[in-house]
């Protein structure tokens, strides 16, 4: 289906986010997270934002939903401006947003146990009308999610990684919410388990026709279950468009050596030369002028390092470089 005959569901327009750095000289300087982001994200799929540790991804998925505010631009949920809302007019769309953490070990309360997790969020909005609907509610969720009814009492520290993550994603859906940004859901789990929780994910979306925000730097993961991938270097967007023909044709440079750097499994292909990056990343408080990446960028010319880059159309892919790889029609 083309873009133009899908449904959006949120909108951020020319979003920035930044960080104010206190004390001494250094008062007056901000952390550039989040930069002029300009992203869609369409009913029923699920959009990976991908990157290197410290680009922005988090910061941009947490901004879209609200949990931070942002310093500028605006972000649409179903083409309601919820960036100008305040705190009790969001309070309904709210709901329709949720986010599973990274760190399954910190984003539980080790005091609660798993009955008051998950009842914490239909009490809050009153989705059950007494104890016994509740715990009936809170035991459907933990069979959902794979955790077996009889652990209802059991707290955190009493699951494995995996377990305490599906808690997590239980918490998630537990408003049958329609967006769900997934932190990096399943970087902190063993490998074994990191299959389950991505077909568990899959599996939810497909029942409740969910919309998924799916943050990783692990491009073996976003190749499985994202439809769609936004690049993202120092908190600026460098490609989006369908995951399949991001990974057979990356056209920015940046995006190109982030898949060059997935490990191949079969050996004859791993010593294959490969062109690497070289330099730092550099400092989010005092980005490159310019094309952010042109101080690791090999083609950078001239105008990389004066120009912003413009966003190039390129079928129903956008790519934000002055002079795109082999593949663009530029």
């Amino acid at each position: 289906m083309a873009e133009k005959d899908k449904k959006i569901l949120l909108e951020a327009r020319n979003l920035v986010k930044e960080f104010p750095l206190s004390g001494g000289r250094r008062g007056r300087q901000v952390v550039h997270a989040v930069s002029d982001v300009n992203l869609k994200i369409y009913e029923g799929e699920t959009l990976a934002l991908v990157g290197e540790s410290g680009c922005g991804k988090s910061t941009l998925g947490r901004t879209l939903i609200k949990l931070l505010p942002a310093t500028s631009g605006t972000v649409e949920f179903e083409g309601m401006d919820i960036t100008a809302m305040s705190d009790r007019q969001f309070a309904d769309y709210r709901r329709q947003m949720q986010i599973i953490f990274q760190d399954p070990y910190a984003s539980l309360n080790p005091r609660m146990n798993v009955k008051a997790i998950l009842s914490e969020p239909l009490t809050t909005y009153h989705t059950a009308q007494d104890k016994a609907e509740l715990e009936a509610q809170v035991k459907a969720l933990m069979k959902q999610v794979g955790i077996p009814e009889e652990f209802i009492n059991r707290y955190p520290h009493q699951f494995s990684g995996g377990q305490r993550q599906r808690i997590g994603i239980a918490r998630a859906i537990a408003l049958r919410p329609k967006l769900i940004v997934c932190d990096e859901p399943v970087s902190a789990l063993d490998v074994s388990i990191q299959s389950q929780v991505l077909n568990l994910l899959k599996d939810l979306q497909d029942e409740y026709k969910l919309t998924y925000l799916f943050i990783s730097h692990d491009l073996s993961v976003v190749k499985f279950i994202a439809d769609r991938v936004c690049v993202m270097f120092l908190g600026m967007m460098c490609e989006a468009g369908d995951t399949e023909s991001i990974y057979e044709k990356p056209l920015h440079p940046y995006t190109r050596f982030l898949l060059d750097a997935i490990p191949k499994a079969d050996p004859k292909l791993r010593n294959e030369n490969k062109e690497l990056l070289s330099g730092e990343i550099p400092s989010p408080v005092n980005p490159p002028s310019g094309c952010r990446f042109h101080t690791r960028c090999p083609y950078a010319k001239e105008i990389c390092r004066t120009e912003v880059p413009p966003c190039r159309q390129v079928g129903e892919r956008q790519v934000f470089c002055h002079f795109p790889l082999e593949g663009s029609d530029e």
